[in-house]
């Protein structure tokens, strides 16, 4: 079935459709074996093994595989794991899980397809890791620990969303039903098992965490814009206790879009005519955009209003039929579409009707929204447009809001809502549109992709500084709303925020649209067109994104993980068994002395001070220790901020005793705190977060 077709009653409530998908109608073949019988893929489940048929899509040169458990061997119950995206309970979401993280390894394996990275988009993938460990113990047999460096050093976790329905968690009887076989086969109890998945492994009241999960079982981790990398580093700070968010090894990199499948027709004729001949292969680089500069404003112009009509084209033959049917009125839906017209400014609006997205600010003032709308020398249309998840009954209480109000008599036509957003109602809307709209609840928003979509046809963003657009905005190339928040009440920010964007449509936009010359175009909207294609474009293409994460993900991982690979995991071997001896001994390790309180109380603004610190590791017999000074600034809430970390030198070692030392100058007036941090340290290890053991001195 899939997700599901979105349909309205009559009142604007929405009507989640699953609708069985014919598979002889899908671009897709199933895969089968050498002697012509279908693969089958075999997932191991509590007391049964579920067989799942195996499916290619050829997505341009890349396959893509779909697992496939509705077919008759087996039960009726075990039939529906792929019945619909996020459907059912939570056992039946675990059983989804196992089938997509184990299931998805164990399809790898049968087609003989070995990669050296496993990229878990979203915690939802990460059972991949659990497979991973299996093969590795009882293929290659090493041990737990061995096996858990090597599926580490070649695994990336992507987290999508800060929003906390968006990671999934599981009681531990749950857990337990579907995950109690494997400790034994991996070799380690229980406890070692589910706490991998809990931010507090000793904490046995804690759900088990997919994405912690993915985190204890990927070496590298990332979010999808630069801020939402910063707002994931202080959710997954619990972690990795002893360190402050901004230390984490958490990066990013930003999401970007498919420049061949978003941008229109029209627009890529004019690229391939336009711009170097070499720009395809190249389109993350700015230089090869700079010659839109030199298109004719008519020929920008002329595009981008060819393209409007192609969008109210689309939407009278699309939608017509269906608003005869649910709407009533045939006298208003027929007003409703002699309203559309591409002279007018229109803007859009599509996304999931998430209530963190803020559809509603801009009916938060009715009066000025009429003024707005209905200004006959400047008129402006809005087009909405999103399904809300089945159980979100905020977001589908919006798209009933947003219906209520398109038919009020002084709306119809201007307020429009295009039910059933998929691909192809979003590819005419964002390229046929003149701005488009997003305006979440800051920091929510982790990436957004549909801005980037416009950007590529020529549309206008009107955004808040949140997700890609606090990377992306560039003044005099579309506008923003600032991401700095200035009341705690929601309520009151969505107020403030709601009259912004009134304001800047008011004052600043629309009178630029209409700023129309004898030629019938606004010089000044093409130039800000010109400037967003040019500076923004390019640094929001797949291709830069790609770059991106073999620069800073795919290539360290692949070289580290061949590494630990090479001479029968010699290497893997070597670092586990350093890192069980520490484990080892890590609790005896005794610090002898240390100046630090001496030289806190000699500390003045400008002087240097010598802070040294000796320690006996006794039975630890390795030098493979770190200790760093952190200086910490107060605030009044008792939340300290780190400042800054110096390390100290290893400056003589005797027997079991290891002696350090730095010289340190305070460069800062105010309240300061001071520590030493204790650490492991090995040049095998890829971070400190790989091996979190940290002791406060």
């Amino acid at each position: 079935y899939g997700y599901f077709t979105q349909t309205l009653s009559p009142e604007g409530q929405q009507i989640a459709n699953y609708e069985a998908q014919n598979f002889s109608n899908l671009p897709i073949t199933q895969v089968y074996n050498a002697d012509g019988t279908p693969m089958i893929i075999e997932v191991p489940y509590p007391e049964r093994t579920v067989k799942a048929y195996l499916w290619k899509v050829a997505v341009g040169r890349i396959n893509l595989y779909l697992l496939d458990t509705d077919n008759e061997m087996n039960s009726e119950w075990d039939r529906q794991i792929t019945h619909q995206l996020y459907g059912g309970d939570w056992e039946n979401r675990i059983k989804q899980e196992i089938l997509l993280g184990m299931g998805g390894v164990i399809a790898l394996n049968k087609l003989g397809i070995k990669k050296d990275i496993y990229h878990c988009n979203e915690g939802h993938a990460a059972f991949m890791g659990l497979q991973r460990l299996l093969d590795l113990v009882e293929g290659e047999h090493l041990t737990f620990q061995q096996a858990l460096e090597v599926v580490r050093a070649s695994g990336l976790y992507t987290c999508h969303t800060p929003v906390p329905a968006g990671h999934d968690y599981f009681e531990e009887g749950l857990f337990y039903k579907y995950m109690s076989s494997f400790p034994a086969r991996l070799g380690i109890e229980w406890h070692d098992l589910i706490g991998m998945g809990r931010q507090n492994p000793d904490d046995n009241t804690e759900k088990f965490s997919m994405s912690v999960f993915a985190l204890n079982t990927c070496q590298e981790a990332n979010g999808v814009s630069k801020l939402h990398g910063e707002v994931s580093r202080k959710m997954f700070a619990p972690v990795w206790p002893g360190y402050f968010p901004e230390e984490l090894h958490v990066g990013y990199v930003t999401n970007g879009v498919h420049m061949p499948t978003w941008a229109a027709s029209e627009w890529k004729a004019l690229y391939f005519k336009t711009f170097p001949i070499d720009w395809y292969t190249d389109q993350s680089n700015p230089d090869m955009w700079k010659a839109y500069n030199d298109l004719p404003e008519e020929t920008i112009w002329n595009t981008r209003m060819s393209l409007k009509s192609k969008l109210i084209d689309y939407i009278k033959e699309q939608f017509q039929e269906d608003w005869m049917k649910t709407q009533g009125d045939p006298a208003r839906i027929v007003r409703a579409l002699n309203e559309m017209n591409p002279n007018n400014l229109i803007i859009g609006f599509g996304r999931r009707f998430a209530t963190y997205k803020r559809a509603y600010l801009l009916f938060t003032d009715l009066e000025r929204l009429d003024k707005l709308v209905n200004n006959p020398d400047r008129p402006v249309q809005f087009l909405f447009t999103g399904k809300a998840h089945p159980a979100d009954g905020g977001g589908q209480g919006l798209i009933k809001r947003i219906i209520e109000i398109s038919r009020m008599p002084q709306f119809l036509g201007k307020i429009i809502f295009l039910e059933n957003y998929d691909m192809r109602l979003a590819k005419r809307l964002i390229s046929g549109v003149d701005i488009w709209l997003n305006t979440p609840t800051r920091p929510l928003e982790a990436s957004g992709t549909s801005g980037e979509k416009a950007q590529m046809n020529g549309v206008l963003n009107f955004s808040v500084l949140d997700g890609w657009w606090l990377e992306g905005y560039v003044p005099g190339a579309g506008w923003a709303l600032t991401d700095k928040r200035t009341y705690e009440n929601q309520a009151h920010q969505d107020q403030l925020d709601a009259a912004t964007i009134y304001q800047m449509l008011e004052e600043e936009i629309i009178p630029m649209y209409y700023a129309k010359n004898s030629r019938g175009y606004s010089p000044e909207w093409i130039q800000t067109i010109k400037n967003s294609v040019t500076k923004i474009t390019p640094h929001f293409t797949t291709k830069r994104m790609m770059d991106d994460y073999f620069a800073r993900f795919y290539n360290k991982l692949a070289k580290r993980h061949a590494l630990l690979c090479a001479d029968n995991y010699k290497q893997a071997k070597e670092i586990t068994a350093w890192k069980e001896n520490m484990v080892a001994h890590w609790d005896e390790i005794e610090v002898v002395s240390t100046t630090l309180n001496e030289a806190e109380a000699a500390l003045n603004v400008g002087n240097k001070c010598k802070v040294a610190v000796e320690i006996d590791t006794h039975n630890l017999n390795d030098k493979g220790i770190g200790i760093e000074l952190v200086a910490m600034r107060t605030s009044t809430h008792n939340n300290d901020k780190l400042y800054e970390v110096q390390p100290l030198n290893l400056v003589k070692s005797e027997g079991s005793h290891l002696f350090f030392e730095t010289m340190y100058q305070l460069d800062y007036a105010g309240g300061m705190k001071f520590g030493l941090r204790m650490f492991p340290t090995h040049p095998l290890l890829p971070h400190r977060m790989d091996f979190c053991y940290v002791r406060w001195i």
